[in-house]
């Protein structure tokens, strides 16, 4: 590879590509899903593939390939200036430099690798019997998985940059239908991160299982208006679709209202949002963006005033700010666009159970449904079909379904009241601990 970005940047440099950079992706990745017993689903992936982006005129042009020969060099190149030619966007585009150092983010678990294809199969096949072993109510796992992946990234560009970075992950859920009577009920538990822990099949079975039977007996609230939490799970659910209002992209396009609102208070004093691209074992933790800009901790939302909006290079030089370091390719033949790192609520210092015990009635959320459909991210309104269970006197009562929670994201952030101590990231860089939002409409029976 070393020798093909060789010739490719110095192609790009004699057809006149003032600055190009290369964007290079790798990755391998292993899923399988059982069912009855026997793997009904089995898949191994392993792809490689690099991005050239180059100034030509004051315009940025971009190209893709999977094909690494001399052929592909004048091809890709050629379209990268067929491409600038057609932006419409002039004095916007840069290469960056690079910075002075960048913080020593070491992601990739060596062991998680090592990992044989047999080991997670007996996984999966685990985790089934586990779950139908205990109850006689649960009749099947409806979905059982496992998904590995490691992905490294590299950029080089022609002002002397040269970064890479590697990590892997490990992804199971397992999800348990319970039956009693006419009565059914199916609940799902999700385990993530960069260990690969056989012991998680009967622990993922257990809960599944009294999950699945807790929510055997639910049913709707009468509609009203009721004071809620929502559990981890689902607050961070709500955030990572909301995520977007926090983009400087998005607002120089009208689609945010916190356009402008940089020193403003728009929350509750009680909310810290934070994206941390430095948090040990986050999914999104990288000492570099995907523009090569060094990483750092920021919070964006500080006690309840909004402090910044996300950027990249291009969103900060329109704003006469610099760059966050929140540059975001979702695949190597993607644009740059911007996203948050590991974004989150800062957590709080009570429990779960203390918020219950500090409400003493009310509604804990723990799953939402229907997000793209039911929320909209330009005036944050959405409308979501959930479930949870009510509190009585502080304690967990009864289990709640077929719900409708409806709001307001920004005077959802406004009326928070508490934030646990419980901060969840379920399988994605948007975490959040429990959250006590106040008084929120629900329409049940």
């Amino acid at each position: 590879m070393d020798e093909y970005i060789e010739k490719l940047m110095k192609a790009a440099a004699e057809k006149g590509i003032s600055e190009a950079e290369v964007y290079l992706a790798d990755s391998d990745s292993f899923r399988a899903m059982c069912q009855q017993g026997s793997i009904s689903n089995y898949t191994v992936n392993s792809t490689k593939g690099l991005s050239l982006r180059g100034i030509v005129n004051g315009r940025m042009g971009y190209a893709a390939t999977e094909a690494f020969d001399d052929e592909s060099v004048d091809q890709l190149v050629t379209a990268v200036i067929e491409s600038a030619e057609l932006s419409e966007e002039e004095g916007t585009a840069e290469i960056y430099p690079g910075d002075a150092d960048y913080p020593d983010v070491n992601n990739y678990k060596e062991e998680l690798d090592l990992v044989t294809p047999q080991e997670k199969l007996d996984y999966i096949l685990a985790a089934e019997k586990n779950l139908l072993s205990g109850d006689d109510r649960i009749k099947a796992a409806t979905y059982n998985m496992i998904s590995t992946a490691s992905a490294g990234v590299r950029i080089v560009n022609s002002r002397g940059l040269d970064l890479s970075t590697r990590d892997n992950y490990c992804v199971t859920f397992l999800n348990a239908l319970a039956k009693d009577g006419s009565k059914t009920a199916s609940a799902g538990v999700l385990k993530a991160g960069r260990t690969f822990d056989p012991e998680n099949a009967r622990l993922s079975a257990e809960e599944a299982r009294e999950k699945a039977l807790f929510m055997l007996d639910a049913e709707p609230v009468p509609t009203g208006e009721y004071r809620t939490i929502f559990d981890p799970y689902a607050m961070s659910d709500l955030l990572s679709v909301f995520s977007v209002i926090f983009s400087a992209e998005n607002a120089q396009q009208n689609m945010s209202l916190l356009k402008d609102k940089e020193g403003q208070v728009i929350a509750s004093d009680k909310v810290t949002l934070i994206d941390d691209p430095l948090l040990p074992g986050g999914f999104a933790t990288r000492g570099f963006d995907d523009e090569g800009v060094r990483t750092c901790t920021r919070e964006i939302v500080r006690d309840g005033v909004f402090v910044t909006l996300l950027h990249n290079l291009k969103t900060a030089r329109k704003a006469g700010v610099s760059s966050t370091g929140n540059a975001h390719k979702g695949s190597y033949s993607a644009p740059v666009r911007v996203a948050p790192s590991n974004f989150f609520f800062k957590p709080g210092e009570k429990s779960l159970e203390q918020l219950m015990e500090d409400m003493g009635s009310g509604l804990v959320i723990t799953e939402v449904s229907g997000l793209h459909a039911g929320a909209n991210t330009v005036s944050g309104d959405f409308s979501l079909i959930a479930e949870g269970y009510t509190v009585t006197d502080g304690k967990k009562d009864r289990p709640v379904d077929r719900i409708t929670v409806a709001g307001n994201f920004y005077r959802l952030l406004q009326a928070v009241r508490a934030v646990g101590n419980d901060l969840v990231f379920p399988g994605s860089s948007v975490g959040s601990p429990s959250v006590d939002v106040g008084e929120l409409r629900i329409a049940g029976k």
